[in-house]
């Protein structure tokens, strides 16, 4: 993890996304969602600090930010007041064990909503709530049996 001026400057980390879907979280303790995507989903952290976070999980970047880093942002109204944020949300972590996710997440006391489980939808996965309320899923695709 690196401090507040070592990390590249804003304006470089957003011409450095391609084209895709981007996520970005408000948290209220941006560490401890630190500590849930490396320790949990076994993310790679790019950069943290208590503002800001730059997280990798294979190609996947995704962000968080600290709620007072967003004064003035229409969306930072969306969450003041409310417990469990991303309220029908499911962030998806493909290729990310769930047996594996669930164990760290039960041995951290985090909530596990749903234990692992092969879904009919081919993929195996449980559901894991963050310390913020936020749903994430880590999962890994069924082999094919018939092959």
């Amino acid at each position: 993890m690196s401090d507040k001026d070592s990390f590249m400057p804003a304006p470089e980390l957003g011409r450095s996304f391609r084209p895709g879907l981007g996520v970005n979280l408000l948290m209220r303790d941006v560490m401890e969602g630190v500590r849930f995507a490396k320790e949990v989903l076994g993310a790679t952290i790019l950069h943290a600090n208590e503002d800001f976070a730059a997280i990798l999980y294979g190609e996947s970047v995704w962000m968080l930010h600290h709620d007072r880093t967003y004064r003035g942002n229409v969306v930072q109204g969306l969450v003041q007041g409310f417990e469990g944020r991303g309220a029908g949300i499911e962030l998806r972590v493909y290729g990310c064990s769930p047996d594996h996710a669930e164990a760290r997440a039960r041995a951290q006391g985090f909530t596990v909503l749903a234990g692992s489980m092969d879904k009919p939808h081919g993929l195996r996965e449980c559901v894991i709530l963050d310390h913020e309320g936020y749903a994430w899923v880590p999962g890994v695709g069924i082999p094919d049996k018939t092959e």
